[in-house]
């Protein structure tokens, strides 16, 4: 009651600072025409205070309370490494660039108010506006390098936006030396004259003991990499074989022929496989572990799970977003043990067009554990392959099959895909890089996309047509400004695309892929193609999938490591059994909005940590081939210099001083680096042959220079390749 009085005085001189008849006034007058009494002046006081801090009214230098004059808004604050930084502002368009003396205090993630200078972005600059408050602190806690001083430490950011090091007093100090890598808890921010001040929480090992890097930046991110107690009793209550009671009304397919099909190292493996070539086609039974029969709604497990959102692979590691005792355990569709699973059963013409399907609660008994690898020699023809597994050869030819009907009518319709070359980071026992290899796709690979495509899309629309709450994964159509940049720089290659109205269907991009695949330009054009994309995420309406070209689509096919699969398997278990009643779809539609955010949000987290570690690792590698040459595509331009990507995946930079010959201009409208005396130009997609000149390991970076032949073709440096 207390509080509803407040908020109720509070917006009272809120409505009054607003009417049209105020005139600004110092606090006793507000007290004057209020009739506040002595004894409330002291909350009058508060109410205003709080009403300047929130950004509603502002005071002047006169102490005279007043309209805000500026329009504010409350954001995140991203700090660069220039000194500057950008805040976005949720339903704003764009983001409010932050001069490094607007900052107020601010350190990177901070959630801030702001007041807005330039509302509108001229000549290609962004908005602008000034911090005035800090609402809240992002960044709580920071991993970085202890340094020891004589009376204190301090802490040296790992994250180079936080620009400050954290005083360390003495007594925090123990007897830690130099190069530790501790995580720190953030105390004081400081100001402009005291540096922050943290307390260590955690000691992660000397900067050089093995596969500390990788752990830092685990830690940077906050991921968790422990599972409470609460946690461990759940696991230990949770059977580890599938009990007789669990199978009654499920649909028996023990009988089934079953494989999965993973990578060797593999050991969740969420989805396993059948298939039968019938008179008129395929029935194809794409089988999913049913996790939501192990993890349960409201439980630890649950709110963990969510917490974490996904599973997170490193090059070293595997953080999982359940226990192992269930992703590797009874929820692992493991040969040779039954297993629960949600199926999705569907029969397909031969010309792979979807003619029925059957969603049920099923147990099935996988036959054989495959690896992309063995499924890939046995389609090869590989006789040694072929005869170890003799029983499944006609079922992996029957399932090439269907794959490649299945992938051509994804052509047809537009669907994208963007065959990028990835790679794979091998490191030694100390957890150093010692090669960086292309990973290439196969028969076997495709294989199992096809199908999870397939049963993602058919489960989403079988949803979508109950108008049951679901979450749902969607690809919204790129930006109109960047489709209009891409079709400029396009005519520069006599490439006509066509737009309707400033959109752009996805068919049009499948056939820009097309027509350039094979040619020099093939690279250039489908990175900049892919940066005209949005990013997927999860939401509760089917909004549909440009890249797919799909109006349904979901992710249904791996509970073990995403949420959003383990959430839609609760509530399609619930549709099956005849449970999603009013109160449960209320239920759903309060939640899945929640869900639908925090599994974006920790997708792009998992993303974040995952790159860096790559950055990490190939910059650790290429340290040891500074001074070798090689051979390389442009992959980015930019005004301060030209990314190179080697044909393994690893891109390193040259800084436009160091171009040869002349003072270059960067030309955005062709992506270009163009020479000012020379005219000679430097263009996405062009062959060069670089040499490594250094590496800069906090940062990332990788040093290049160009390396111009003489006539003969030779320049007496040493070359290596890096194929």
């Amino acid at each position: 009651m207390e509080k509803e009085l407040y908020n109720q005085r509070k917006k009272r001189i809120s409505d009054l600072i607003y009417d049209k008849h105020y005139e600004p006034m110092k606090q006793k007058e507000i007290g004057y025409l209020l009739q506040v009494e002595p004894e409330d002046r002291k909350e009058l006081a508060q109410i205003l205070g709080e009403l300047v801090d929130e950004g509603t009214i502002e005071v002047s230098k006169r102490g005279k309370f007043r309209p805000v004059t500026k329009k504010t808004l409350t954001g995140t604050f991203t700090c660069t490494q220039k000194g500057f930084g950008f805040v976005s502002v949720e339903g704003e368009d764009s983001d409010f660039y932050i001069a490094e003396n607007d900052m107020n205090g601010a350190f990177h993630e901070d959630t801030v108010l702001i007041e807005v200078t330039e509302d509108q972005a001229k000549n290609g600059r962004r908005k602008e506006a000034r911090i005035i408050k800090i609402i809240e602190r992002g960044m709580k806690e920071i991993v970085g390098t202890f340094e020891k001083n004589k009376s204190y430490g301090f802490v040296v950011p790992d994250n180079q936006r936080f620009e400050s090091d954290i005083f360390i007093p003495k007594e925090q100090c123990g007897n830690l030396t130099d190069g530790f890598k501790v995580l720190v808890e953030i105390t004081d921010y400081g100001d402009i004259r005291r540096s922050p001040e943290g307390k260590i929480i955690e000691v992660l090992g000397h900067r050089d003991d093995p596969r500390v890097d990788i752990l830092s930046i685990v830690k940077a991110y906050n991921i968790p990499t422990e599972f409470g107690e609460e946690i461990v009793k759940e696991v230990e209550a949770v059977p580890s074989f599938v009990e007789t009671s669990a199978l009654e009304g499920r649909l028996d397919l023990r009988d089934w022929q079953t494989v999965t099909i993973d990578g060797e190292d593999a050991k969740d493996l969420d989805d396993a496989i059948t298939l039968t070539k019938t008179d008129s086609g395929y029935q194809l039974g794409v089988h999913i572990a049913d996790v939501s029969e192990y993890v349960t709604e409201h439980s630890a497990l649950d709110k963990e799970a969510l917490k974490r959102g996904t599973s997170v692979y490193l090059v070293d590691r595997v953080i999982p977003m359940l226990p192992h005792q269930l992703s590797n355990g009874i929820c692992s569709l493991n040969a040779g043990t039954d297993r629960l699973a949600l199926s999705c059963i569907m029969e397909l013409d031969e010309k792979g067009n979807l003619k029925s399907h059957r969603i049920a609660e099923t147990v099935i008994l996988v036959d054989e554990r495959m690896t992309y690898t063995s499924v890939a020699a046995v389609l090869d023809g590989d006789e040694q392959e072929r005869t170890r597994y003799k029983d499944f050869v006609q079922m992996f030819e029957q399932m090439k099959e269907l794959s490649d009907v299945l992938r051509e009518r994804r052509h047809e319709r537009g669907s994208v895909d963007f065959d990028f070359p990835e790679s794979k980071i091998l490191l030694n026992e100390e957890g150093k890089a010692i090669d960086v290899i292309p990973a290439k796709r196969n028969a076997a690979t495709k294989i199992i996309e096809d199908f999870m495509l397939l049963a993602n899309e058919t489960v989403a629309e079988n949803f979508y047509w109950q108008e049951t709450p679901f979450v749902y994964r969607t690809h919204d159509n790129p930006d109109g400004e960047k489709v209009q940049k891409l079709r400029t720089f396009l005519e520069n290659f006599g490439i006509v695309l066509k737009l309707k109205k400033d959109e752009i269907h996805p068919k049009e991009i499948q056939k820009l892929l097309t027509k350039v695949e094979g040619t020099p330009e093939e690279a250039l054009i489908s990175r900049l193609t892919l940066r005209s994309m949005k990013q997927a995420r999860y939401t509760t309406e089917s909004s549909g999938h440009f890249g797919l070209s799909t109006q349904y689509y979901c992710h249904f096919t791996s509970p073990i490591r995403r949420y959003p699969d383990l959430q839609i398997h609760r509530i399609i278990k619930e549709s099956l059994r005849g449970k999603l009643n009013t109160k449960r779809i209320r239920h759903y539609e309060s939640i899945l909005p929640k869900v639908s955010e925090q599994s974006s949000k920790m997708e792009r987290r998992a993303d974040e940590v995952e790159r860096e570690v790559e950055k990490l690792k190939k910059t650790e590698y290429m340290e040891r081939h500074i001074g070798q040459q090689y051979k390389g595509v442009i992959s980015g331009v930019t005004g301060w210099g030209i990314y190179v990507e080697l044909p393994n995946t690893i891109e390193g930079m040259v800084h436009v001083s160091k171009l040869p010959g002349d003072y270059y201009n960067y030309n955005e409208m062709s992506y270009s680096m163009v020479g000012e005396r020379t005219g000679r130009t430097w263009k996405l997609g062009q062959p060069v042959q670089i040499l490594v000149t250094g590496v800069d390991k906090i940062l990332k970076n990788i040093d290049f220079e160009i390396v111009e032949e003489d006539e003969h073709g030779e320049d007496g440096r040493n070359k290596a390749d890096c194929e």
